[in-house]
């Protein structure tokens, strides 16, 4: 049979080439311990493949992913045995096979399954990966009147939201006289399990207060960071993991061989031992939160912005003009780090030198014009903080005002070309930068007027002086000035 026509299974496992890596378990023998809600790419290329590193020594440990919407995962991994396989790219691209996922359900079609599952004594941990989208938020509270919770209120046995599916599989388990499963949050959301505790609370005190007391009790929902570069699956990447493979794989994912799942500790019961996967247990998720934000958010912003400037592509690209890669470094270490309070765990030093070298890695694509995406509500967790930080300090903050100036001559280019931008403040940013002159003083008092952006800030004399020295130093922001303003 060709490599064409050849399917990934339980069949064709063993007869894999010696460079695949292979689950080192039966996987017949693996056991249901966690439901997670959303297996689509992101989830597979982390959280199971270290559930798969854990589940020779624990089988307990299994997934049942979940769909809430698409049946696309399931139509493409069910004729696989819900095997797929992942590439780590880098200088050596790898490519593994993992069989974490046990099961497969769509909840439109499988309610009564999926309730079922979350029912079920051997799960202890409900997991999710559904977008700040899925969480059903207005602000910082339960939006009740979203569709879905609204349907949910009214019905909750037959939930649609993945609140209404965690409240109904935990009243269950009280019924039952079953201990609460623990529910972590795994979206890029700070603060995620504090955001998904409240919502889970005021939607179960609608439906009854004791019940929603039970849960404020019994179950934990720890905040968890992870972090790694996931580009989208295409045709390219499926050609490559079928020459490697063999046989097809409908569905592979792929992402940067750095991984990082810092887990808050708050367990009330059983977890799996993701510690021996590589995962980071912590008290202080609010420290490493901060240090990705600050040092790499921030980093790849100032990337963005004076990349874009230059005419560049992609982060590869940026650190590849040397004085844009010295720039970031310097911002990072002697920036940055200076005025961020770090997890007493984490060598801020060591995780600056990992992150420079992740955007060094020749193998990830990501544009500069995607991360300068929503500059007006990045800069203001990325970038200001640190900045507001130095000036309590009474540091230096011109090396922080370029990145921010070229935000600021980006916006310009794009308002005089007639490019919108994709932000949320586009018409307003737009209006601001279609007004501009090229006076420094002029340029930055119109753009220090946008209090949803600056904040305090924008009327603090010491900002004003150094955005400006550093809007002037861009000059016109050609490739050309901003050459000699990284010199």
């Amino acid at each position: 049979m060709s490599a064409t026509s050849r399917r990934l299974s339980m069949a064709v496992l063993r007869d894999l080439p010696a460079a695949i890596r292979r689950p080192a378990y039966d996987p017949a023998r693996a056991r249901i311990g966690i439901v997670h809600f959303g297996p689509g790419a992101f989830h597979r290329a982390h959280q199971a493949a270290c559930i798969d590193d854990l589940l020779g020594a624990h089988p307990e440990w299994a997934i049942c992913g979940v769909s809430l919407h698409n049946l696309a995962v399931r139509e493409a991994l069910a004729p696989q045995d819900l095997l797929f396989s992942l590439a780590l790219l880098g200088e050596r691209d790898a490519v593994r096979v993992i069989a974490s996922l046990r099961e497969l359900l769509h909840a439109p079609t499988q309610q009564a399954t999926v309730l079922e599952r979350l029912a079920d004594p051997a799960v202890r941990l409900a997991t999710l990966t559904v977008t700040e989208k899925g969480y059903c938020l207005a602000g910082e509270e339960l939006d009740l009147a979203h569709p879905d919770i609204a349907h949910d209120l009214a019905a909750p046995a037959t939930p649609r939201s993945v609140i209404g599916y965690l409240v109904a599989g935990l009243a269950a388990r009280r019924r039952l006289g079953l201990p609460a499963f623990s529910v972590l949050s795994c979206d890029n959301l700070a603060g995620n399990g504090r955001k998904l505790r409240r919502a889970t609370l005021q939607y179960a005190s609608r439906l009854d207060a004791s019940l929603a007391r039970w849960i404020e009790r019994e179950a934990t929902f720890p905040c968890s960071m992870v972090d790694s570069i996931t580009p989208a699956t295409d045709a390219t990447l499926r050609q490559q993991v079928s020459d490697a493979l063999g046989c097809i794989d409908a569905w592979p994912v792929q992402r940067e061989s750095f991984a990082q799942w810092v887990i808050e500790d708050d367990f009330r019961h059983a977890r799996p031992p993701l510690e021996q996967a590589g995962a980071t247990f912590t008290r202080d998720i609010a420290g490493y939160d901060r240090a990705k934000l600050r040092l790499l958010n921030g980093a790849h912003s100032a990337l963005a912005y004076l990349g874009s400037l230059l005419g560049l592509e992609a982060v590869r690209d940026a650190m590849r003009c040397a004085p844009l890669a010295r720039f970031v470094e310097r911002l990072m270490k002697e920036c940055i780090l200076p005025v961020t309070a770090l997890p007493t765990d984490l060598d801020g030093n060591a995780y600056a030198d990992t992150i420079l070298e992740r955007f060094r890695n020749p193998a990830i694509h990501h544009r500069l014009s995607q991360i300068a995406w929503d500059g007006s509500q990045k800069l203001p967790v990325r970038l200001l903080p640190s900045i507001a930080e130095a000036l309590a300090q009474g540091r230096d903050i011109g090396a922080f005002c370029l990145p921010v100036s070229a935000w600021l001559q980006f916006v310009r280019r794009q308002a005089r070309a007639g490019v919108p931008l994709v932000d949320p403040l586009d018409e307003v940013l737009r209006g601001v930068g279609r007004a501009c002159t090229g006076d420094a003083g002029a340029d930055i008092s119109g753009f220090l007027g946008l209090d949803a952006v600056f904040g305090p800030l924008g009327a603090d004399a010491r900002f004003t002086a150094a955005l400006r020295d550093a809007y002037a130093l861009l000059g016109d922001g050609s490739a050309a000035a901003v050459t000699r303003a990284l010199a």
